[in-house]
């Protein structure tokens, strides 16, 4: 036998890699729209914190700024910021610094009691985020939809 008979194998027995069925779960596009939609979720958790400790002494908001997953659970990380490195990189939105648009950043109110929480802000950003996951859950069925009508069980 050949060895490129073999290649993409584990061992003689395994079928070749065309062969092996794959889990719709494996498919990158359905991957990326679950991790999406499971940022969505973190995100909605902090609005929700920040809404419940609206009238809590010395509290700040918190925010997702950007999409970045867990290496140890493979699930979007709640904590850290984007941070500029390099010189040449860009500001994170919002970010104040050297070209930042001064009207588009954000300034928050502070109580005298030390909280932040601007409950209109926060409700806007709930709605921008049920908007987005709907999107994305939206975006996943119908991918499942395709799939079924490919596979012929539709």
């Amino acid at each position: 036998m050949d060895p490129a008979d073999f290649a993409g194998r584990q061992s003689p027995s395994d079928p070749p890699l065309e062969a092996r069925p794959v889990a719709v779960t494996d498919l990158p596009l359905l991957a990326m729209l679950r991790s999406r939609m499971q940022w969505q979720q973190a995100r909605q958790t902090l609005i929700a914190e920040n809404v419940a400790n609206a009238d809590m002494p010395g509290f700040r908001p918190r925010d997702l700024t950007a999409l970045r997953l867990d290496p140890a659970t493979g699930r979007p990380a709640t904590s850290g910021t984007l941070a500029l490195t390099q010189a040449g990189h860009m500001a994170p939105v919002g970010a104040a610094g050297p070209g930042a648009d001064p009207r588009k950043t954000k300034s928050f109110e502070v109580r005298p009691s030390g909280n932040a929480v601007n409950l209109e802000e926060e409700m806007m950003k709930a709605g921008d985020n049920q908007s987005d996951y709907q999107l994305a859950a939206s975006m996943y069925q119908k991918s499942l939809d395709t799939l079924k009508i490919a596979i012929g069980k539709r």
